[in-house]
């Protein structure tokens, strides 16, 4: 599947929208890719708890980890579900509240300037191959949309808030992924 970008937004994907999010800073250029996982409750996959978690409407007593967190306002731009549909949350023009506390190459508050990828998942369970596929993709209409989001300005949330965040994790295939860009780069060429 090809994806495209329309002022911020994927067309033909499920668009869910969230209050978590701010206008980025004035002449930022939008320039760094950020891969997360999470999964709601922690293990348990495509039940909607990460739908309703970020736009504030998880249900505090429908389980005890959720206790801990509904309070919280958070989102990301797009989720990854196990099955490898996208859903968008946040316009990719404007700051999703994904990053927290984080530094890239030496520029604090990566909110400002990336764009944030939640695939659902933990970080020891494998990612599904339908994962790998639309992330590819997804990943692809972003660097093309986005010309300064290259190959080295995709990164981590565990690289970008070291100690206080692990995802996407050691269960993350670093080099299939890259890998994946790279082969669709050159057939882009040819």
């Amino acid at each position: 599947m090809t994806f495209v970008i329309t002022e911020g937004w994927f067309l033909g994907v499920e668009h869910c929208l969230s209050p978590n999010y701010g206008e980025r800073p004035d002449g930022v250029d939008i320039s760094l890719l950020v891969i997360h996982n999470i999964s709601l409750p922690p293990g348990e996959y495509e039940n909607g708890c990460i739908q309703r978690f970020f736009t504030n409407k998880l249900d505090a007593d429908a389980h005890p980890y959720f206790a801990e967190i509904a309070h919280l306002q958070v989102s990301a731009h797009a989720l990854i579900t196990r099955s490898g549909e996208l859903i968008q949350f946040v316009d990719l023009n404007k700051r999703a509240w994904h990053a927290g506390r984080s530094c890239f190459a030496g520029v604090e508050e990566c909110n400002d300037y990336s764009i944030g990828i939640e695939l659902e998942g933990t970080d020891c369970d494998p990612y599904t191959d339908a994962q790998y596929r639309t992330l590819s993709q997804v990943t692809q209409a972003i660097m093309h949309h986005y010309p300064s989001i290259t190959l080295d300005r995709i990164t981590g949330h565990s690289d970008i808030a070291p100690g206080r965040k692990t995802d996407p994790g050691e269960s993350f295939d670093w080099t299939r992924f890259l890998q994946a860009l790279q082969r669709a780069a050159v057939s882009e060429r040819e």
